[in-house]
């Protein structure tokens, strides 16, 4: 039962971790990445499909996306689902690809961006804690029921620690690794 619970706890933590590290490659840098697409979902014949699923995507020099959509009648839908995603970008289509020049970022945008991904990363942390909490919360009732013992109790309560320190310094990994990124000119 201990056992599940810290399972259980460890399957959320790593679910925000990776929450957060989406959330990062949505930001975008100075360099071109083909996840800053990952959000963009196109109208495709009255649905919305993610751009992925449409289209491929490529990166062919440092500072250029490059969007093939695999059905050429579509490349109106891929270009207004980029422009409607509010990227920053300004799609170029020739009718049979779509070219995205991603722009220099300024000193001011990148401070910016550093904001957002250090409010990304401390969402994380607090999901992180959250989890903790319920945890322990758990934990307690279960030693209230008499299921478990005080030492039972005590031990789930380090190893809940545990597990929630190791998440936050993976977080603060990451942000340490994404302000770098954001901060190269």
């Amino acid at each position: 039962m201990l056992d599940d619970l810290l399972q259980d706890a460890e399957r959320r933590m790593k679910k925000a971790v990776e929450h957060v590290r989406d959330d990062f490659a949505s930001v975008r840098t100075g360099r071109a990445s083909a996840s800053l697409l990952n959000r963009v979902s196109v109208n495709y014949y009255g649905t919305q499909t993610p751009l992925s699923q449409i289209a491929s995507i490529a990166v062919p020099e440092p500072t250029l996306l490059v969007v093939s959509p695999y059905d050429k009648s579509a490349i109106g839908d891929v270009e207004k689902a980029i422009l409607q995603a509010d990227l920053g970008v300004n799609p170029v289509s020739d009718g049979n690809v779509i070219r995205l020049p991603i722009p220099r970022l300024t000193e001011e945008r990148r401070k910016e961006l550093t904001k957002v991904v250090r409010s990304k990363a401390e969402e994380g942390r607090v999901a992180i804690r959250n989890v903790r909490r319920d945890a322990i919360e758990d934990l307690r009732a279960f030693e209230k029921e008499g299921e478990i013992t005080k030492d039972d109790l005590h031990r789930g309560q380090e190893e809940a620690q545990k597990l929630t320190d190791r998440f936050i310094a993976e977080t603060d990994e990451m942000l340490k690794v994404k302000e770098k990124e954001l901060m190269e000119v």
